[in-house]
């Protein structure tokens, strides 16, 4: 019995080791069905990347012809740069298949047939030939392409979807059959284990007794091995938990952050750097410094290459915003960048890698560089403004004398020649100062609110006969009312100089364009350009189709005397005059400029309320009279000159040379019948601060104001004080007979100022 049951023993046993013979051989076919499986997915995956990035091209092809920006460019040319190596994995993974493999082969051609086709649409609108492009569109060859390769692409899927599900049942009945053989190999199993108990029903009490200690052990082993893995389990959601954090936090950072090895291959980088640097994993660095130049901070200073972050962070240096200027060959602007770099190390303290940071500064050194510029201005103005004021006295003299030598030498025809050469060149002197104080906004402007289609449309009229035939001029004039707060003169002047300027850029003709528009600097725009205030504006821009300007001509064509014209052609004020004007508006000016494509200078000003009003016709000139006329004035020469003048048109005349020797003789009694002052003069204060003075002591005092340039006694930010009358340097007698004899006749009272808190 015993022999028998040993002989069904040995049987069950042999069963057994061809049922696990068995089990192993479909266990390996199992895995082959699986590495097929995967292997068709890849396929699919590969022929969507391959649709995916005709479909990208065709879609920035599309854009492009639509919105015609240089992003669609890029995003073309990006697709078009992967097509190839999509390509080349495609075919590689389906080499096994001969009918995927001719199919393929039909549709490689299509595909690059496709995007050259693509490629040469673009170039096509790049470079202007509408024709070319209407032409290529016409013959509808790109549609044809798409059509036919998508066709194959979709026919490929399909294939590979067929082998797919044929794949896929086979690996089932597989499976089905090894879970056959598993069951098998157990019931085999629990039979021998049944024949065994029966064999050993000899030793049952032991083998009881070593049961229960078994048992035993395995719900210890149990309960040991259901404790670990929830602390696995635990740890492990602690783990994705923590990737997570750092996975987000590495690619929302606006710093570009990349980590190389110490080759200089880069190993991870977040989007910033993709979008900052365009540097991408499997970059090697020292590769890329082929296509840009990279200076020093100064931007001047060539960075070495033994000075490049990469270079001195896998030498073991540590370093903290390093400061480089890195210009792309391809054109692209500059980029101001703030470089920190780590060292990695491993365990035997070698430099193994490194992580370096990229902050992008140019926003911030562009606003740096606008507020310099600002300020050069602005000091250059002050200077200018001050010069100005002392040839405007010497002038006033000048001229006002010559006047009066020419109108004597009547009998003398030579010397009166000579004496008119004079007084031409004090006339173009003076011209040349207003064009100086322009630009130092100190002219006093007449501001009020002007519509400014209207005024648009009649300068146009007027700059028609001064270009010429050969330019033309269009206006496109915002609907409806529209009114800046301005000096309308001023305004025409402006234009006027912007409109030669322009007019010498196209010296073969082209078109000046006038434009109006309503519009709103937010609080972004006026974070990047430093003098401007938020808010509403009435622009006014003028656009050429000139020569455009460089760079390094925009950031000084706003200072006074630069000019790029031939000697004899160009002052080098004209900008700067209406850069002042602007300024002393409470207006702000940009210029939008290209080489080869024209410039735009856009002007915007304060906006003013209501309906645009006409300016008023000038005033006939006046005679003179017999009324005191008390001068302070601190220049001698004008001083004199002045007295003779008002005492030639019949006038009594009282004279002091600083403010407190004029308080002495009103003190002392003196009578007077107006108050002339130059706003600036000596002894303690200012003009506007004599005439208030005065005011309190003889109530109602008239006062006329003269300056060569005004302070904020007078114009408050450049604009007159209501009421107040100013006589500006250099003026002539006529000039002077007018403002005296308006003055007197009901011109403006200096009012006391009130006294200060007590």
């Amino acid at each position: 019995m015993i022999s028998s049951q040993r002989v069904i023993l040995g049987a069950g046993l042999a069963i057994l080791l061809l049922i696990t013979a068995a089990s192993i051989g479909l266990d390996v076919k199992s895995r082959s069905d699986a590495a097929s499986v995967n292997h068709t997915v890849e396929v699919l995956k590969k022929i969507s990347d391959v649709q995916l990035l005709v479909r990208r091209a065709e879609s920035a092809l599309r854009g492009y012809d639509i919105y015609r920006t240089p992003d669609f460019i890029d995003e073309f040319e990006a697709a078009r740069g992967r097509v190839a190596p999509a390509l080349g994995d495609l075919k590689l993974a389906i080499r096994d298949n001969a009918d995927q493999v001719r199919l393929m082969e039909a549709t490689e051609p299509l595909i690059l047939r496709r995007i050259a086709v693509a490629a040469e649409a673009i170039r096509l609108q790049t470079s202007g030939d509408n024709e070319g492009f209407l032409a290529q569109r016409g013959r509808g060859e790109g549609r044809g392409l798409m059509g036919t390769l998508t066709k194959n692409l979709e026919q490929l899927a399909a294939g590979e979807e067929k082998l797919l599900a044929a794949r896929e049942a086979d690996s089932r009945r597989t499976g089905t059959v090894l879970l056959g053989i598993d069951v098998a190999g157990a019931l085999v199993i629990l039979l021998l284990v049944f024949m065994v108990m029966r064999e050993s029903q000899r030793a049952q009490v032991a083998l009881t007794s070593s049961l229960h200690e078994t048992q035993a052990a395995k719900a210890a082993l149990e309960a040991a091995v259901a404790e670990r893995t929830e602390h696995l389990v635990a740890a492990h959601d602690e783990l994705r938990l923590s990737v997570n954090v750092l996975q987000s936090t590495f690619r929302s950072m606006a710093e570009a952050v990349l980590v190389i090895d110490a080759d200089s291959t880069v190993l991870l980088s977040n989007p910033a750097a993709e979008r900052m640097l365009l540097h991408r994993a499997g970059t090697n660095l020292r590769n890329l410094r082929a296509l840009s130049d990279v200076f020093q901070g100064d931007g001047v200073t060539p960075l070495k290459s033994d000075e490049l972050p990469s270079v001195r962070v896998l030498r073991g240096e540590e370093f903290e915003d390093l400061e480089m200027i890195v210009r792309p060959h391809s054109g692209d602007l500059a980029r101001h960048l703030m470089v920190s770099g780590r060292p990695m190390r491993d365990g035997q303290d070698n430099v193994s890698g490194a992580v370096l940071v990229y902050h992008d500064a140019t926003a911030s050194r562009e606003t740096e560089r606008q507020l310099q510029q600002s300020q050069k201005l602005d000091a250059i103005g002050k200077l200018t403004g001050g010069v100005a004021h002392d040839f405007n006295n010497m002038l006033t003299v000048i001229s006002g004398n010559t006047e009066t030598l020419v109108a004597s030498l009547k009998e003398q025809p030579e010397l009166q020649r000579t004496a008119r050469l004079i007084d031409d060149a004090a006339e173009r002197c003076a011209e040349l100062i207003q064009h100086l104080l322009a630009f130092a906004r100190k002219q006093p402007l007449q501001p009020h609110d002007v519509e400014i289609n209207a005024a648009i449309a009649d300068i146009a009229k007027l700059l028609r006969p001064t270009l010429g035939e050969q330019i033309q001029i269009e206006t496109v004039l915002e609907q409806g009312a529209m009114t800046a707060h301005i000096d309308p003169s001023r305004l025409a002047n402006a234009v006027l100089n912007m409109a030669i300027n322009a007019r010498d850029a196209m010296p073969n003709g082209g078109k000046l364009l006038l434009e109006t528009h309503r519009v709103v600097l937010d609080e972004a725009y006026a974070q990047a350009n430093a003098d401007v205030r938020p808010g509403p504006y009435v622009m006014l821009a003028v656009s050429d189709t000139g020569t455009g300007m460089a760079q390094g001509v925009q950031e000084k064509a706003f200072e006074p005397f630069f000019t790029t014209k031939e000697v004899g052609k160009g002052s080098g004020l004209g900008l700067s005059m209406v850069y002042g004007f602007v300024k002393q508006s409470g207006g702000h000016i940009k210029i939008y400029s290209e080489e080869g494509h024209g410039t735009t200078i856009k002007l915007y000003l304060p906006p003013g309320e209501g309906s645009g009003v006409v300016t008023p016709t000038a005033t006939p000139q006046a005679e003179g009279g017999a009324e005191t006329i008390f001068i302070v004035e601190d220049d001698s020469l004008v001083r004199n000159f002045v007295t003779a003048q008002l005492q030639s048109l019949g006038y009594k005349t009282v004279a002091a040379a600083d403010s407190k020797d004029a308080l002495q003789m009103i003190d002392a009694g003196q009578e007077f019948d107006l108050l002339f002052t130059d706003v600036v003069i000596p002894g303690g204060m200012s003009g506007r601060e004599l005439a208030d003075e005065i005011a309190r002591r003889r109530p109602g005092v008239k006062v006329l104001y003269t300056s060569g340039y005004t302070d904020n006694a007078i114009v408050h930010h450049g604009k007159l004080d209501d009421g107040v009358m100013l006589l500006t340097k250099p003026y002539r007698r006529n000039q002077l007979a007018e403002m005296i004899r308006k003055a007197l006749n009901g011109g403006a009272s200096a009012s006391p100022a009130p006294p200060p808190p007590a």
